[in-house]
């Protein structure tokens, strides 16, 4: 893939991906921020002393702090981190800060969980995963979102089981999410109890040879006995192998309080976090497992189905701190990306027929990645990345831009650009909605993407991004 294209590519509101890999990296975007700027100024430095360290241990405290991270947290992270920042490898170090920021990516790690936490699935099928929450929390669009997964990830079929007869058509929300999505859905039975339409989902899983059964249930407070009595005995007749609170992300420390709770009432397995794409300070997420012993094992990062991402410790911590998440890059390059079109592609390069239908290939493979900002959210050094696309003022639109103009070429066009001259800059200006000017930016800009891939193609070791390229995309 052309460095270029990530350069050409913006973020994408219709992309499945683009909420995975931004959504993420935007839940600890204060946070990183705020890192980033600390380990910049201790990085620099050729030597720490111990006043240093201690300010530089202050302002993560207060950091962790301001993103709403629980203040017993953020103290033990710190009284962990503390004496191991000042022992005698920091002092003789020839890269103190470097140390340091291993130091608190270890302790990090950790305080999120160490590793990912894996589902429970080993039980005689058809396991029962069972979702309990506030109302309002996202659980019935996570019960679709966690059977997607199961089926695309474990090869299990799921049934969805809707035991809220509480809220006004829950049970019917559940079953369109199924239908629009093929996943299968329990029959209602109106007037059923929920204790009883778990005892009927349990004969039907069976029956239909589904692996694994998700029981969506209705929200609840911690303070509603009765509410807390009912999931109980649910919890009692289904006995299942997991059972996952459903939080809101967004509420902070509240999220935090309610996970303690529901731990206390039903003993809970794990958590998914949802709107983790709106949620800039990541407290939650932090606080979580170090406060109530559960580990996160999902975020919820979009209202798509396939907006739904496994909970790993140490890619966190990476994306914490600034350093990127390669890892889950290549993953998603991987699952999104059609190899087939790359390869072509790539084989243009080499033969030096490298044209704008390769161009608009290019630019809706890296729209599936997330768009430009997607995948340079993934990098190390993520914020000033940020700072630099703002500072450059690029317009954000121009992906939807650059594929407008291309669609409006003919094949003649798209395969020899040079031939576009005043009088069909004319006709494709007024096929895609935009000016001559843009038009012509994008011309300007392939000749010299083009130039710059051939370069790279014969192996150039001077081939990279001329700032023409990057300056075209203002």
């Amino acid at each position: 893939m052309s460095l270029v294209t990530k350069r050409s590519t913006l973020v994408s509101e219709s992309s499945p991906t683009n909420a995975i890999v931004v959504g993420c990296c935007k839940m600890f975007e204060n946070l990183t921020n705020k890192f980033e700027e600390i380990f910049s100024s201790l990085k620099k430095a050729p030597s720490l002393n111990e006043k240093q360290v201690e300010e530089g241990l202050r302002s993560i405290r207060q950091a962790l702090l301001e993103a709403d991270v629980a203040l017993p947290v953020a103290k033990k992270l710190i009284e962990n981190i503390k004496p191991k920042a000042i022992g005698q490898e920091i002092v003789r170090s020839t890269t103190p800060g470097q140390m340091i920021v291993k130091i608190v990516y270890d302790e990090l790690v950790q305080l999120l969980g160490d590793k990912k936490s894996e589902l429970n699935l080993n039980a005689v099928p058809p396991v029962s995963i069972l979702l309990v929450g506030l109302q309002g929390s996202g659980k019935t669009t996570t019960a679709a979102k966690l059977a997607q997964y199961l089926e695309k990830n474990n090869k299990k079929k799921s049934l969805l089981v809707s035991l809220d007869v509480y809220r006004p058509a829950a049970q019917e929300q559940l079953k369109i999410l199924g239908e629009q999505n093929s996943i299968q859905t329990l029959p209602i039975v109106k007037d059923q109890l929920p204790n009883d339409i778990a005892k009927r989902a349990l004969g039907a899983a069976s029956l239909s040879g589904s692996d694994t059964i998700i029981f969506d249930t209705a929200g609840r407070t911690q303070i509603d006995l009765s509410m807390m009595s009912e999931i109980k005995e649910l919890k009692s007749t289904l006995n299942p192998s997991e059972v996952i609170l459903v939080a809101d992300s967004l509420t902070g420390q509240v999220a935090v309080n309610i996970a303690t709770e529901f731990k206390k009432a039903v003993d809970l397995t794990g958590i998914v976090l949802t709107r983790a794409d709106g949620d800039g300070r990541g407290g939650a997420a932090v606080s979580m497992k170090f406060t109530t012993g559960v580990p996160i094992k999902f975020l919820g990062v979009g209202e798509k189905i396939e907006n739904f991402e496994v909970f790993h410790p140490d890619r966190i911590a990476n994306r914490i701190l600034g350093m990127g998440d390669i890892v889950s890059l290549v993953e998603k390059a991987s699952q999104d990306l059609d190899q087939e079109n790359i390869k072509k592609t790539e084989e243009n390069l080499r033969s030096g027929a490298f044209s704008m239908e390769d161009y608009l290939n290019q630019l809706k493979q890296m729209k599936k990645m997330g768009g430009m900002e997607g995948v340079l959210s993934m990098l190390p050094g993520v914020s000033k990345i940020k700072k630099q696309m703002d500072n450059a003022n690029i317009d954000e639109n121009i992906i939807k831009i650059n594929e407008a103009i291309i669609l409006s070429m003919t094949k003649e066009e798209r395969l020899n650009p040079k031939i576009i001259n005043a009088s069909r800059k004319k006709r494709i200006s007024s096929g895609s909605g935009t000016d001559s000017a843009t038009i012509n930016k994008l011309l300007k800009q392939f000749k010299m993407m083009t130039n710059m891939m051939k370069k790279m193609s014969k192996g150039d070791p001077k081939g990279g991004v001329p700032p023409e390229i990057f300056n075209q995309l203002k």
